[in-house]
């Protein structure tokens, strides 16, 4: 099988093809960080409140309820403050 001299020299095209898949590896990283910091929700490891992106602090619920307005809580004792509560009694 001959060929009619034509050589096309395509290192470049293959070079540009691995950058862009680095490129676009880089960036689905990036954006999969930016996603989970996104999840990250600061709350008081004492009282529970919550701190909004303003620097404010409040209560869970009305975080919640502003952010979530679908959302509807309910209240009640865990089993733990049940007994630390009522235990004494």
């Amino acid at each position: 099988m001959a060929y009619d001299g034509l050589v096309v020299d395509i290192s470049e095209t293959e070079f540009t093809e691995v950058n862009q898949g680095r490129q676009i590896a880089d960036l689905t990283s990036a954006l999969a960080m930016v996603k989970r910091l996104q999840t990250l929700l600061p709350i008081c490891a004492s009282c529970k409140k919550i701190r909004d992106d303003k620097g404010y602090w409040q209560e869970l619920e009305a975080y919640m309820a502003g952010h979530y307005p679908a959302l509807t809580f309910t209240h009640g004792l865990c089993p733990d403050c049940a007994k630390k509560l009522f235990a004494a009694t």
